[in-house]
């Protein structure tokens, strides 16, 4: 880990005390694995288009305490939901047994034991992502897993971080020898195929290959930007776009330049939370977007190419986009324009011209430009599954507050526009005076979804984060 202090010894003490508890091991055997979650300050959810995207962890996240048991058997609990899980790594486990559990820990199937909750879905997720790659697993785990209260389903990738985590102790447990990038892939089959989620690359990559006080971008070209928390540094590391391996370069690896601005990092909740599994819109979004894809493709007599509108060139959308129609035209102006964003974003701030600050957040990105492009605007119809109309009202005060706070930078939504919160750069000095404002603002304009929220919790101060890792 790097220079962040997360996780904190009081809670981490807590953790083994409850594993050798449940294990009857001393609490000097526990191992922890870390498993921060993700903000995107600059381009998100076109990843799973083969867009450009970028992220950064927070020194917030899931974590895992658990010893290698003594046989087969995975005995789970959970800080945040009842039950045990309870089931072993030599069993096969198929998709079609997830959609048996719902995700709030009610069983859906009743041939399905009651203590098999859904919250083990992940575990059993990342059991059948190393089974599918030929990892032949013997050993199970006896384990604690815990996250941030109040911010599961909020839109900071929890859901991949749990997923990485469960990889990372399993992996452990059975002295596999494992690497990030492939781990990204291992995640990507628990969501994707376990668990049925559309999703692309851009949250486990992150989880996995952040550096502290770095913006991970990616996809080609793939930089690290360190961004400190004190002051940041800017420094240029060629990265393989398809492998998302680090390759340092001795002639790229220099101080660019070094600007003294301090800041902290504001999630702000708006009450509403949304778990994409559980949510057909998201789904549907990456669906459109194929579709808007095949059709542009086809209108250019492109033919044998996956219907991605990464595989789409920017003239040929803008030669054929009046075929497309509203909801298709819409999917595919998001994925050029936000493309475009980042890539630019990228190019000025390694080029020195712009401050990184102001990048990240968009140069104050209008509300108009943040509810058209990503997120459903108040009167789009065809996203009322997804948080759309009346539902997304709350993250559009909220947003609105965030950007009028003291010492604010820039906000912007985060969670695909289905869920709960918005982030923003604040001036290390004014963090809290910010945090104030925001909450009693938005206790104002929204006092039903924010009376769902614990007051203390409704703004949260964080720090840059690190990758996850066992320690």
């Amino acid at each position: 880990m790097g220079a962040t202090c997360w996780p904190y010894e009081p809670e981490l003490n807590s953790i083994r005390r409850k594993v050798a508890a449940m294990s009857g091991c001393d609490a000097k055997e526990i191992r922890i694995v870390v498993s921060p979650y993700r903000i995107c300050p600059l381009g998100a959810h076109i990843d799973h288009q083969g867009g450009t995207v970028s992220a950064m962890t927070i020194d917030k996240g899931i974590i895992l305490g658990f010893v290698p048991a003594s046989d087969c058997q995975v005995l789970l609990q959970s800080g945040q939901f009842k039950g045990e899980v309870k089931f072993r790594v030599d069993e096969e486990q198929l998709p079609e047994n997830a959609s048996k559990l719902d995700n709030s820990g009610g069983v859906k199937d009743s041939s399905v034991a009651l203590e098999e909750c859904g919250w083990g879905n992940y575990a059993r997720g990342a059991i059948y992502a190393l089974q599918k790659r030929g990892n032949h697993l013997k050993q199970g785990i006896v384990g604690f897993i815990r996250g941030d209260e109040g911010l599961d389903s909020s839109g900071l990738s929890s859901s991949a971080a749990v997923g990485v985590a469960y990889l990372l102790a399993f992996e452990s447990a059975n002295k596999l020898k494992i690497s990030p990038t492939e781990n990204i892939e291992y995640d990507r089959l628990i969501e994707n195929e376990y668990l049925g989620l559309r999703n692309g690359i851009l949250d486990q990559s992150a989880i996995l290959l952040s550096s502290y006080g770095c913006l991970t971008c990616m996809d080609s070209p793939d930089y690290l930007v360190p961004f400190q928390s004190q002051a940041f540094v800017e420094i240029a590391l060629p990265v393989q776009t398809k492998e998302h391996r680090l390759i340092s370069s001795p002639d790229l690896n220099r101080n660019l330049n070094v600007i003294k601005k301090q800041f902290k990092i504001l999630l702000a909740f708006s009450g509403l939370k949304q778990a994409l599994t559980t949510n057909p819109g998201y789904n549907s979004r990456v669906s459109e977007c194929r579709d808007a894809a095949r059709i542009l493709l086809q209108a250019s007599g492109i033919e044998g190419l996956e219907p991605i509108l990464s595989n789409v060139e920017p003239e040929v959308y803008d030669q054929h986009k009046s075929k497309l129609d509203a909801t298709l035209l819409r999917r595919a102006e998001h994925y050029f324009s936000e493309n475009k964003r980042v890539l630019k974003g990228s190019v000025l701030a390694l080029s020195r011209k712009r401050d990184l600050l102001e990048l990240l957040v968009g140069e104050r990105v209008s509300i108009d430009q943040e509810v058209q492009h990503g997120h459903p605007p108040p009167s789009d119809p065809d996203d009322q599954n997804g948080g759309g109309a009346s539902s997304c009202e709350p993250l559009i005060r909220l947003y609105e507050i965030l950007v009028k706070a003291p010492g604010v930078f820039g906000a912007r939504f985060s969670g695909a526009g289905f869920r709960g919160c918005c982030i923003a750069f604040v001036d290390a000095d004014r963090a809290s005076e910010a945090a104030s404002f925001t909450r009693k603002e938005y206790t104002k304009v929204q006092p039903k979804p924010a009376s769902q929220i614990d007051q203390d919790k409704m703004v949260l101060i964080c720090d840059a984060g690190d990758c996850a890792c066992v320690i």
